[in-house]
């Protein structure tokens, strides 16, 4: 007649195999949850003078988790305010910190608004695209439009900033975040640079089919 194994050895038996699944199952997780998405912006993406789950990039959340199995989470790390020399110091923070997939950039409103250097607008750009690469992430570069009253050239210059950095350095871009909205005062707050609530749906939808190609199912 055979022996029964001791109760303690059985135990720790399935004590062992529970650690294994966990580890298993965790180790899955990890690899089936995609990369977060990262957006750094200022004012026209931190939902200002509106609700938070208001502005565009909450609503891109909802869109996510309506169109992926497993959607990534969005990290919004944008700041009213910010120029884009201030979101290239907290870039390698955030990169490091959240290790995203996909970075979406929107800035240069501020650094229009206070006359900043077009060539340093695009200098400090693209050391943020190459640092998010540099990071294993793809890019999506949001563009603005300034007021006409800053000159034809100066504006040109500005927009020549995103189509200059899309050529370069072959980067995905929306020419302008604003497009259909910004001419619309009934979608644009008392002060004209910033839109609704009301509006922040077809922002996302403008940002939409460019950032759509970039995710990963």
């Amino acid at each position: 007649m055979t022996a029964s194994p001791p109760a303690a050895s059985v135990s720790a038996w399935i004590s062992r195999c529970i650690v294994v699944l966990c580890l298993w199952m965790a180790a899955a997780a990890a690899w089936a949850a995609p990369r977060p998405l990262l957006v750094v912006g200022d004012s026209l993406s931190a939902a200002h003078n509106i609700p938070v789950e208001s502005g565009w990039v909450s609503l891109l959340e909802d869109r996510l988790a309506e169109s992926m199995v497993t959607p990534p989470k969005v990290i919004n790390a944008s700041i009213s305010g910010e120029t884009s020399a201030g979101a290239l110091t907290r870039l390698p923070a955030l990169l490091e910190q959240h290790r995203p997939g996909v970075v979406v950039i929107e800035l240069g409103g501020n650094d229009a608004l206070r006359g900043l250097s077009p060539v340093q607008l695009r200098d400090n750009l693209a050391r943020m695209i190459e640092a998010s690469r540099e990071a294993g992430a793809k890019v999506l570069l949001l563009g603005i439009e300034i007021p006409s009253n800053y000159g034809p050239a100066y504006r040109d210059r500005v927009r020549g900033v995103y189509s200059g950095l899309a050529e370069s350095l072959d980067v995905a871009m929306l020419p302008f975040l604003l497009d259909g909205i910004a001419l619309d005062p009934a979608l644009m707050q008392a002060d004209g640079i910033h839109p609704t609530a009301a509006a922040q749906p077809r922002v996302l939808d403008n940002v939409w089919p460019r950032l759509e190609p970039l995710l990963d199912e």
